[in-house]
């Protein structure tokens, strides 16, 4: 303990820093100090837990990676996708 009041110093500090955590941030007296946009935001936060739930049974009928069929060669999938690509740009030549 070389420096004593530096120990104090910082004692006091982290006691007002604990002090200052334990008080409310805000508090409300009364139902009518609340904010009316309140039941507003309360009826979209209830109207996005159905889109939640609704998302959540459309992606049931989804094929899970898991389950998908396994892909084929890349390289012959590379290949029809380029030959699919040239057949494209020739059909687009002619007209």
């Amino acid at each position: 303990m070389r420096r004593p009041a530096a120990w104090l110093i910082g004692g006091l500090a982290g006691a007002g820093l604990l002090r200052r955590r334990r008080t409310p941030v805000h508090t409300v007296e009364s139902d009518a100090e609340l904010d009316p946009r309140a039941e507003e935001l309360r009826s979209k936060l209830a109207e996005s837990r159905a889109i939640v739930d609704e998302r959540e049974e459309f992606e049931e009928a989804e094929t899970t990676v898991d389950e998908a069929p396994a892909p084929g060669d890349p390289e012959l999938r590379r290949r029809a996708v380029h030959e699919a690509g040239r057949a494209a740009a020739e059909r687009m030549k002619e007209r």
